[in-house]
């Protein structure tokens, strides 16, 4: 290009803005130089204006590859906006119609499209290689390029097409733009795209107002509802690895007072757009999402980003993450973690090809050793991609605030590097470890290395720890993974100066996550109940029996005043997150009860845990909507029962948690149908005058098991529950 262009002018014009952003303003230039630019920026860097500025001012059209449709319709709208015709950017891919695609192509032939946004699958369809060969050209570049690499976190085959297709349509100047690379995602991607050459531009992948923290996967839904309750009016992702694990939550949430909903692939369209836009439009706080959500998604004010299920990759991780805090103000990202879902994860992946089980599986150990690790967390993040972070302190992550204990360990550190020395550092962290503890596993079997003069020299500390040395010694840069053989580990110059010249290194110990940290159930006697209010309420729940002439457990069960004594309901609406109470009960017999646990809450100066109750969702809402409606139809249990998948005992089962919770069902029309008058008035007269519990056993023994069958009496306690208690 001849004349110097004014960028800053141009910046104004077309965008508004007055000044660039970060390394915005060298890339473009570079670009408009006409040389190919490989660019590395994290999310909310400014990385779609680097080629939106350049499109702009360049004769022709710029080809934009990108993976994501709806991400396309998101940009093309957003260039729409800043000019005054709608053909300056278009979209190419499999969602237009004929007449759509026909009106992109003349529009392109007449030179008023600047931004053409195409899907490599699109790219490569023949009709489209030769109608591109007639367009002018001014630069190509490739979106979301760590799809070219396996080791990328989203790896797209098609993308590794893009280079022999611009070779056929006509090559011209390219770049490549990615929110997160590692070095061997970077090399990769140079070497595909045939830009070894070119110049990288790298920004700091630092987000300093993010906060990190790693928690224990116990009570996790329990955990997520206390979180967002303290956040009311947040916006937050909370990201699931499975479609059902979406739903689950997202209807969780919702149970428990939360605005929240679900979007996944497997939803139709419609309710999908509806749920982001409803998150887009504030309409709605939470959104409960697979990985599927996010993408292209310009909300700068997501406050949280929680991971029920830690990610596949770091990569992965620090994509998602990003999302918070895009506006530079308060961002949280809370990961749940436990090594079960480390072994779920390396489940899914046996089957697949043999290579590609490898990189999963060195992925995932990255995650592993992020999640355990106890020294700074945006250390580990920025080293993973290539970048020092030089402070000791962040003081915005959970390790840094509540740091470890450490240990002198020069003399391991010494131990380390000398082993993977003598094994001519030809292994990786998962053979060296068990190899210095001492573990003959099979992999050093068959290199005869438990022969080895070396072998268990650290045998007084666990394979774990040596772990932990590796992962220290790694972000300290004193041992490198190798790039072309990933995770192969090498000794650095600084790694050999420090064999040299030993001096004090200090290890931090790690995270103790237990392995059983699993999910409990959401509701359950995990607390002590408190005895003197236990019985206060039995009290309680006596007199009102005797003034209301009701059998006591007609009122409340035992299991729901257990309750009431380890969580301290003081509202009718805390009070009906208790199991088996209902708003029918709680309406009914609540108030007495809560206005007694109040008093005796601040008598005691009780501290009551702020975990609230969380409201279960075990038995599905949707189920016992439609048992109530289909008895409403008088519809015979038995069919019910058939068309939900249950047996007739199962379905029982049901219909008493229904009515134990306060709501009334009349099944009058079955019982006539399977039973004489005679002995359904004795069962029913037994529990309203005889009976001291409602147990089914006592009642056999009572009214004789020869005479009355369980399923009966079951089935005339409900009607006795329905008409007397609810």
């Amino acid at each position: 290009m001849g004349k110097k262009v004014d960028l800053g002018a141009h910046l104004k014009k077309h965008f508004g803005f007055d000044t660039f952003k970060g390394n915005q303003e060298e890339v473009i230039e570079n670009v408009l130089k006409g040389n190919d630019t490989f660019v590395l920026m994290p999310t909310g860097g400014g990385k779609s204006l680097c080629y939106q500025l350049p499109a702009l001012i360049l004769p022709g059209t710029a080809i934009i590859i990108s993976p994501l449709i709806a991400l396309m319709k998101n940009q093309v709208d957003a260039m729409r906006n800043f000019s005054e015709d709608d053909g300056i950017a278009h979209f190419l891919n499999s969602s237009l119609t004929k007449a759509a695609i026909a009106k992109v192509k003349e529009d392109m032939l007449s030179g008023k499209t600047k931004l053409l946004y195409v899907a490599p699958e699109s790219l490569t369809k023949e009709e489209n290689i030769e109608f591109l060969k007639r367009v002018e050209i001014s630069f190509y570049a490739v979106d979301e390029a760590h799809c070219i690499s396996e080791w990328g976190h989203d790896f797209r085959p098609e993308y590794r097409r893009i280079r022999p297709i611009i070779e056929e349509i006509g090559t011209k100047p390219l770049m490549a733009l990615t929110a997160t690379a590692t070095p061997k995602v970077q090399s990769d991607i140079q070497k595909s795209l045939g830009m070894v050459g070119s110049l990288v531009f790298k920004s700091s992948f630092n987000r300093p107002n993010l906060f990190y923290e790693v928690r224990s996967k116990k009570h996790a839904t329990k955990q997520i509802i206390k979180i967002l309750k303290e956040n009311v009016g947040k916006s937050a992702i909370i990201y699931c690895l499975s479609r059902k694990k979406v739903e689950e939550l997202a209807e969780m949430l919702v149970v428990n007072g939360i605005k929240a909903r679900a979007y996944h692939a497997g939803m139709d369209a419609g309710t999908r757009a509806g749920n982001q836009d409803a998150f887009l439009m504030e309409e709605t706080d939470v959104i409960v999402a697979t990985i599927a959500f996010g993408m292209g998604i310009d909300k700068p004010d997501v406050r949280l980003v929680m991971h029920y299920d830690i990610p596949k990759s770091l990569e992965g991780y620090y994509q998602e993450t990003g999302r918070a805090g895009r506006d530079g103000g308060e961002g949280k990202c809370i990961t749940f973690y436990s090594y079960k879902d480390i072994q779920k994860l390396e489940k899914f992946m046996q089957g697949k090809p043999i290579a590609e089980q490898e990189i999963g599986k060195q992925l995932l150990l990255e995650t592993v050793s992020y999640a355990e690790s106890s020294i700074c967390r945006r250390k580990i993040l920025l080293h993973y991609f290539g970048e020092h972070h030089h402070e000791d302190n962040c003081d915005t992550c959970d390790n840094c605030t509540n740091p470890k204990e450490q240990s002198e360990g020069k003399d391991n550190v010494v131990l380390m590097i000398k082993t993977v020395l003598e094994l001519k550092e030809r292994f990786k962290a998962d053979h060296i470890s068990p190899f210095l503890a001492g573990d003959a596993n099979s992999a050093i079997k068959s290199y005869k290395h438990h022969e080895h003069k070396l072998f268990a020299a650290g045998k007084e500390k666990e394979s774990k720890y040596w772990n932990a040395v590796i992962r220290q010694l790694l972000v300290a840069g004193l041992l490198v993974k190798e790039i072309e053989n990933y995770g192969i580990l090498k000794v650095s110059d600084k790694g050999k100066a420090f064999l040299e010249k030993p001096r004090s290194f200090m290890i931090t110990q790690e995270h103790e996550f237990d392995v059983d940290d699993m999910e409990e159930k959401a509701v359950g006697g995990t607390a002590a109940v408190d005895p003197q209010l236990f019985n206060m309420l039995k009290d309680l729940r006596k007199k009102i029996s005797k003034k209301k002439n009701l059998p006591p457990f007609v009122i409340f069960q035992d299991p729901s005043l257990e309750a009431m004594a380890i969580h301290y309901p003081i509202t009718l609406e805390e009070m009906m997150n208790i199991p088996g109470v209902g708003s029918g009960k709680a309406n009914r017999f609540g108030k007495e009860f809560v206005q007694l646990i109040k008093n005796h809450v601040e008598e005691n100066e009780i501290e009551r845990p702020v975990d609230m109750v969380v409201k279960s969702v075990a038995n599905k809402s949707k189920n016992k909507i439609a048992i109530i409606q289909s008895i409403d139809r008088m519809i015979p249990l038995n069919d019910i029962a058939e068309s939900r998948g249950l047996n007739l005992q199962e379905l029982l089962v049901e219909i008493e948690s229904i009515v134990y919770s306060g709501t009334r069902v009349n099944i009058d029309y079955f019982i006539d149908q399977v039973m004489d008058e005679d002995h359904r008035d004795d069962i029913f007269y037994y529990f309203k005058e005889d009976a001291e519990t409602d147990d089914i056993g006592s009642a056999l023994d009572e009214l004789g098991e020869d005479e009355y069958s369980e399923e009966n009496i079951r089935l005339v306690r409900i009607k006795f529950l329905s008409e007397v208690g609810n």
